[in-house]
């Protein structure tokens, strides 16, 4: 029978009080039955909407179905036949704006759980017992992937499917980038991360960690004196942004980048940590996005009080709901229309305060967007002895820099067509090192383009 419950079934979590004192997963996924029963609420609509909502196009109403009928083995083949990383797009992908946002289901009601059944999926698959994965035979070609985030490990992982001899080179001492160093351990545990790494590995692609494309060895060098015949950059968009205000080179700021990576990778967060960080007492975070959101919740993990300053209102943030949600569930205070101007200074240097303008709303403009703007003499303190700056990222310019004819944007992303074709023959680029800062499964789809591109670029050549 189907299930035409107007709700989703809720996803059993941590309760908050518990939670904002531990990084242990939030969210603990749904059983068979919660996946079965929400499973039953899809209608197996024929022009499939939420399909042409998905970056890389997985076939949900097929994997759905059979969800409901206990097929797991069968949904988890549906779904990587399209998606490298299911566990992780499960539980980090906005799908509340992608592939749901096109459920009809929606339309009078919520829409199906697409995401959460997704991570059910991934997880069920991921408990069973060990089986080998077959390697696919080599068509004798190499080919480099600079970057192991999401655009890289997708595109790694369909060109290893199609017989390349792929190698992906890591900047830092684990795989994985952003999803391992900026996504925390309670959104995203990194033995899921290890897990999807180990199965591409599997397949064949050997990752290259401590390797800095621009230093080490350049795309140059890969491509003239290396063998790789084509090459894609996926090095993301690591390099923070900054206000420029006064105070901001006070201990106890930091950036987002920092403050997450040095929490993620280097465990600063646990009380024998060899590189300890201080989150304070009370924590400012600069921002509205996930990442922001993020920073947030770490901080009140290490003890803090924390306030989230962003000059808009709360309509406007650019995080998701989901996560803005479980934020203020865990304590933390948002204050909308509200600026930064400067960070003061206690007698040793530290961070003590935060003064922040207060905003209000222009008119829209003609783009039908409304501007901050200042209300003359409305300003307030907030005390602060760690302040975190979440404000963007751009890509490190650093491959630009070493690389002849890879032409770029003024703000530094890099030049490349829809298939991720750059101005230098044979390279390809995609995800935040092209965009700059977007989501994971944007990044994974570029990917999956650029991995298509590269291969007809082969068979041509």
């Amino acid at each position: 029978m189907p299930n035409m419950s107007l709700k989703k079934n809720e996803m059993p979590v941590q309760q908050p009080d518990v939670r904002n004192k531990n990084f242990s997963e939030v969210a603990l996924g749904y059983t068979e039955e919660q996946a079965i029963d929400e499973a039953k609420r899809c209608l197996n609509c024929k022009n499939r909407p939420c399909t042409n909502g998905c970056p890389v196009q997985i076939d949900i109403p097929e994997f759905i179905a059979q969800v409901a009928e206990g097929n797991f083995a069968e949904a988890y083949k549906i779904i990587t036949k399209s998606s490298s990383l299911p566990a992780v797009c499960g539980r980090v992908c906005p799908q509340e704006t992608q592939c749901e946002s096109k459920c009809v289901r929606g339309i009078k009601g919520e829409p199906v759980a697409i995401g959460r059944l997704e991570r059910f999926v991934a997880d069920w698959h991921n408990a069973q017992p060990e089986t080998s994965i077959e390697k696919p035979e080599s068509n004798g070609h190499k080919a480099a992937v600079i970057g192991s985030g999401p655009s890289g490990l997708a595109c790694a992982g369909d060109l290893a499917k199609k017989g390349y001899d792929v190698t992906v080179f890591e900047a830092l001492h684990v795989a994985g980038g952003v999803l391992s160093y900026g996504i925390p351990e309670f959104r995203l545990p990194k033995s899921i991360v290890q897990k999807e790494i180990d199965g591409l590995k599997a397949l064949g692609v050997d990752i290259e960690t401590n390797t800095v494309v621009g230093k080490t060895v350049s795309v140059d060098e890969l491509m003239q004196n290396e063998g790789y015949e084509t090459v894609f950059i996926g090095s993301g968009a690591g390099l923070p942004r900054f206000m420029n205000i006064p105070g901001e080179n006070l201990n106890g700021v930091y950036s987002a980048n920092e403050f997450l990576t040095r929490i993620n990778l280097m465990k600063a967060y646990k009380e024998n940590s060899s590189t300890p960080i201080k989150a304070g007492t009370k924590a400012v975070i600069v921002g509205g996005g996930n990442v922001a959101m993020d920073a947030a919740r770490c901080a009140k993990r290490l003890g803090a009080d924390v306030h989230i300053v962003y000059r808009r209102t709360e309509n406007e943030l650019p995080a998701r709901a989901e996560e803005v949600e479980h934020a203020k569930e865990e304590g933390i205070i948002f204050k909308f229309l509200t600026n930064p101007v400067e960070i003061k200074a206690d007698e040793n240097g530290w961070a003590k305060s935060v003064v922040c303008q207060q905003m209000e709303l222009s008119e829209p403009d003609a783009s039908g967007r409304a501007k901050p703007v200042p209300i003359e003499g409305a300003f307030i303190e907030i005390e602060a002895d760690c302040v975190i700056m979440s404000i963007g990222t751009s890509p490190n310019p650093l491959i630009k820099s070493t690389t002849e004819g890879l032409d770029t944007q003024r703000w530094g992303g890099i030049i490349a067509d829809d298939d991720g074709l750059t101005s230098k023959e044979g390279v390809y680029a995609g995800g935040d090192a092209v965009t700059g800062a977007a989501t994971v499964i944007l990044a994974m789809g570029a990917g999956k383009k650029a991995a298509a591109a590269m291969d007809e670029y082969m068979q041509n050549k």
